[in-house]
């Protein structure tokens, strides 16, 4: 999913929190919203790991051309697989819930709520587009492929 999607649906999941959920200050609800979206962070250190260029609009460039790439090899029945993103990895989203459940630290649970919004949507979006084979959501997998 594109990130002015995670921007947008964010900040929708945000407000509609901060309105029926009368414990959550507006800093907490902007913590899920802030969360919801900059966990793509990892998407841009990996085009910066692929290309060795730092810009915003040379990793947009890198993923469109990926996009283009991935097209064509469908075209012909392969599937290939995105980077890895490790902020999007089953292993990251228990050690953030690890965290909250050890410190009970409240900024970290919002800031969980706003991953785990974001991850559903992720989620939801590559079932809809049939690209739920391009994501790899376990590091230690990735990393026994590798070995």
């Amino acid at each position: 999913m594109l990130p002015r999607w995670h921007f947008l649906f964010g900040m929708i999941f945000s407000v509609i929190l901060w309105l029926i959920w009368p414990q959550i200050s507006l800093l907490e609800a902007v913590i899920i919203f802030l969360s919801s979206f900059l966990i793509d962070f990892d998407h841009y250190v990996s085009a910066v790991y692929n290309t060795g260029k730092l810009g915003l609009r040379s990793s947009f460039e890198h993923y469109e051309e990926r996009r283009k790439i991935y097209l064509i090899k469908k075209a012909k029945g392969i599937f290939m697989k995105d980077h890895l993103q490790i902020f999007h990895t089953i292993e990251f989203n228990l050690l953030i819930l690890g965290l909250v459940l050890i410190f009970v630290w409240k900024p970290l649970i919002y800031a969980f709520i706003g991953m785990l919004f974001h991850s559903v949507l992720d989620i939801g979006w590559m079932i809809k587009t049939n690209k739920i084979h391009c994501r790899e959501f376990s590091f230690i997998y990735w990393i026994i492929k590798r070995l």
